[in-house]
């Protein structure tokens, strides 16, 4: 089993990558995002609760989100490995997560991160929200808000990824094919060793 984490702030093409990286070596896409926007479509009690800590840019609770992830592990034993999407986002999800995939006798293969400029990144979510029908993707405030969320809180998960070595910065600006190319060229080499 290969499992990676696909790190990077909102709007940085961690949905359209996945979607390619998952039909290119065969895995199981965990995205707390759509399991969240899943509960919030389905208007449960959680997704309402989901949607009112989006709307202020800030993150759902450590709590919910890896029991979610347990479940998902769970729920799909034969998976040949699971990408990681928005998950983990802080050093205790990364204990959480790495303990889970443990008992799974399993771990994490390489964390993928992708650095684009904040200019860029705002450019690109209000460009989606013209057509997301996400609320948090039409306000440049908000916006501003979940970028600067994701710096202060989740790069500390590339910091406790960087202690095993299996962290790798790459450049999440260019054509999708190129970052495509960049982020399989990192997943082989560690495939292979």
């Amino acid at each position: 089993m290969f499992n990676i984490i696909l790190f990077g702030p909102p709007g940085s093409g961690k949905g359209t990558q996945s979607e390619k990286l998952i039909a290119a070596y065969g895995l199981k896409h965990l995205s707390t995002g759509d399991l969240l926007r899943t509960e919030i479509a389905n208007k449960t009690p959680l997704g309402i609760e989901a949607k009112t800590i989006m709307d202020k840019g800030q993150l759902v609770p450590d709590e919910v989100v890896v029991g979610m992830i347990s479940s998902a592990l769970e729920n799909n034993p034969q998976a040949k490995g699971f990408l990681f999407d928005g998950f983990p986002r802080t050093t205790a999800q990364s204990e959480a997560l790495d303990k889970l995939l443990q008992l799974k006798n399993t771990e994490i293969g390489v964390v993928l991160a992708m650095d684009v400029s904040e200019e860029e990144l705002v450019k690109r979510l209000l460009n989606r929200g013209l057509t997301s029908g996400r609320s948090d993707d039409t306000n440049e405030t908000v916006i501003r808000a979940r970028i600067k969320e994701y710096q202060d809180k989740t790069t500390v998960v590339a910091n406790y990824y960087s202690q095993f070595n299996k962290v790798v910065h790459l450049k999440g600006e260019g054509t999708v094919e190129e970052i495509f190319s960049s982020l399989c060229s990192e997943i082989d080499k560690r495939m292979s060793n």
